[in-house]
């Protein structure tokens, strides 16, 4: 297992996760370097979401859930009880598998957590707009009907709204929920391209059913199967070398 000192940014460290009596991640415990894109692979039910989640509390929206272990971001764990959960949120954003825009204008969309978050000014939030819809390479093709509603774009410029509408609140981490799988090629690959420029000021973490996006994306990857990660390492080593055979027949096709 690779584990990187240098520039850390979130950890999780012997996390047992349960739903109920169900323990769905068993003794987790890996790093997430700044500036890397980190992608999690395995079969479904596998716990890569569920860890996903954990990442940013989004589980404490879901009852009777326990976790053991813990996750720290900066060196700080993130489920001390002081911590307030709206602000992790706010610093580890995430993207999720189906496009959600809020049936508002393209505008709202970007600036309603930022209004909500107490930014005012109205050349301040135009100024956000366009700088988020620049990072998500969406302004170009938006910039003219901004006061539309988001449900009128297709669904590959509505997930790099999404993305946007993350940005907006200038993140640190981003986690993306398999974020191309309900995309045609075409919006997959203006994403894939996407998160390769976002990686220069962002830390990526993505879940991902598709082997050859994750050996495209990513710099490192972990392996999930049956709540345990099996394996992590630079992705080019798991993809052409891995050191365990259960990696080997996964990524092989041989199972999942």
């Amino acid at each position: 297992m690779v584990t990187v000192q240098a520039d850390t940014i979130m950890e999780a460290k012997s996390v047992n996760f349960y739903y109920g009596d169900f323990k769905a991640l068993t003794d987790i415990t890996m790093d997430f370097e700044k500036n890397r894109v980190t992608a999690l692979i395995g079969p479904s039910g596998c716990g890569k979401s569920t860890l996903l989640r954990l990442l940013n509390r989004m589980n404490d929206l879901i009852d009777g859930t326990r976790l053991e272990g813990e996750v720290l971001f900066e060196n700080e764990n993130i489920y001390a009880p002081e911590v307030d959960p709206v602000e992790v949120r706010r610093r580890i954003g995430m993207v999720f598998q189906k496009p959600n825009p809020f049936p508002k204008s393209i505008f709202n969309n970007i600036t309603f957590a930022p209004h909500l978050s107490g930014v005012r000014g109205r050349i301040e939030l135009e100024e956000l707009v366009e700088r988020s819809l620049k990072q998500a390479v969406l302004w170009e093709e938006v910039k003219d009907i901004l006061s539309h509603s988001a449900m009128t774009l297709s669904g590959g410029q509505q997930q790099r709204l999404c993305i946007a509408r993350a940005l907006a609140m200038k993140p640190d981490v981003l986690l993306m929920d398999e974020p191309t799988s309900a995309l045609d090629p075409i919006s997959t690959a203006k994403i894939e391209e996407l998160i390769e420029e976002l990686k220069k000021d962002y830390t990526i973490i993505i879940v991902t059913h598709n082997m050859q996006q994750a050996a495209r994306v990513s710099d490192q990857t972990g392996f999930f199967y049956l709540g345990k990660l099996i394996e992590y390492d630079v992705t080019g080593k798991i993809f052409t070398n891995p050191s365990v055979k259960q990696t080997e027949d996964y990524i092989t096709g041989r199972f999942g």
